[in-house]
């Protein structure tokens, strides 16, 4: 279904907008890139966070709590929206936090979204998600497009596989390793595909299928995009190209499968944080960062790598700081 839209009702009609936009997130990652482009374009975003305290002083963005144990709060907090972009999700497991109670914690959020009136709801998901993958991830992922889609409302689901550019971890993560050892392990040859789109890209993308703008152009239905960029290196190939960027001389050494997660347990102990859990690595090297279809995004990750490496893992991002 990538990139088609079927038949239905208008998702956005002229009259009773009140041009005041909801986003989950607006302070983290592809949240804030979403609201930059909603706030450039004359709208007013109001975001449901779990990290109030992230809001800059003298921020234009109405801050409510994303409290999933609050139906209440969360409907009046959605009241007066006319669009509802969902960042929210968990990467990994943390205490707590799992996979299931993200997909629990998104149907209270679409729920209360239809019980407030919002008019559409654009949710950023992931490349291959499915009911029956052996990855919790992506099991989640089709769970929650599912319980979206028994909202009733109308929809777009955008599908990123990795995301790069702006604060982001991986790339700056992979280019500060590159940075400080000698060596670099990539799992068996490496020769699975990696299909990144900018930040940036994903928010545009997000935007243009939140809203009808009259006179421009007419989206109808619902829609499901696999959100990537025009580029699909081998992640060999994606390592290569980021250490030429950063003019590290790093060796990039092929290693079994299963030792690359356990290496990455290891350098996430000495740095209090995940790098990269063994479900991440193995949905990577199944394909499922992947897709053959076309590019819904324009920038190309080797120009961009050429242009941010001397930047790039200068400092390291630390996951675990930033969402818990």
């Amino acid at each position: 279904m990538s990139g088609k839209i079927s038949a239905g009702e208008p998702a956005w009609q002229p009259g009773g907008d009140t041009g005041l936009d909801a986003v989950t997130g607006a302070f983290s990652y592809s949240g804030r890139a979403i609201t930059g482009q909603l706030l450039a374009g004359g709208r007013s975003v109001r975001t449901l966070t779990g990290h109030p305290e992230r809001a800059p002083g003298e921020s234009p963005v109405d801050v409510r709590p994303l409290d999933f144990t609050d139906p209440q709060g969360l409907r009046e907090s959605l009241t007066g929206t006319t669009t509802l972009f969902n960042t929210y999700w968990v990467r990994f497991a943390h205490g707590r936090t799992d996979h299931e109670l993200a997909v629990a914690n998104s149907r209270a959020l679409f729920a209360a979204a239809a019980d407030a009136g919002v008019r559409r709801i654009v949710h950023v998901s992931i490349t291959n998600p499915a009911a029956d993958s052996p990855f919790p991830y992506f099991r989640g992922k089709a769970a929650v497009e599912e319980a979206l889609q028994a909202t009733g409302l109308p929809y777009s689901i955008l599908r990123p596989a990795v995301l790069f550019g702006g604060d982001g971890v991986l790339l700056n993560n992979i280019a500060w390793l590159l940075r400080r050892l000698p060596v670099f392990a990539v799992g068996g040859r490496g020769d699975y595909r990696i299909r990144a789109i900018h930040v940036d890209d994903l928010a545009r993308l997000a935007v243009d299928n939140g809203h009808v703008v009259p006179g421009e152009r007419t989206l109808i239905g619902n829609a499901v995009i696999d959100a990537v960029g025009p580029e699909r290196p081998t992640f060999r190939q994606l390592v290569t190209s980021i250490r030429d960027a950063v003019g590290s001389r790093a060796r990039i050494l092929p290693a079994p499968g299963p030792a690359v997660p356990a290496l990455g347990r290891l350098l996430g102990l000495a740095l209090h944080d995940v790098l990269l859990t063994r479900d991440e690595y193995g949905a990577m090297a199944s394909g499922l960062a992947d897709t053959p279809g076309p590019a819904t995004g324009p920038t190309r990750i080797s120009a961009w790598l050429e242009e941010n490496g001397p930047e790039l893992g200068r400092s390291y991002a630390n996951e675990l700081r930033r969402h818990f």
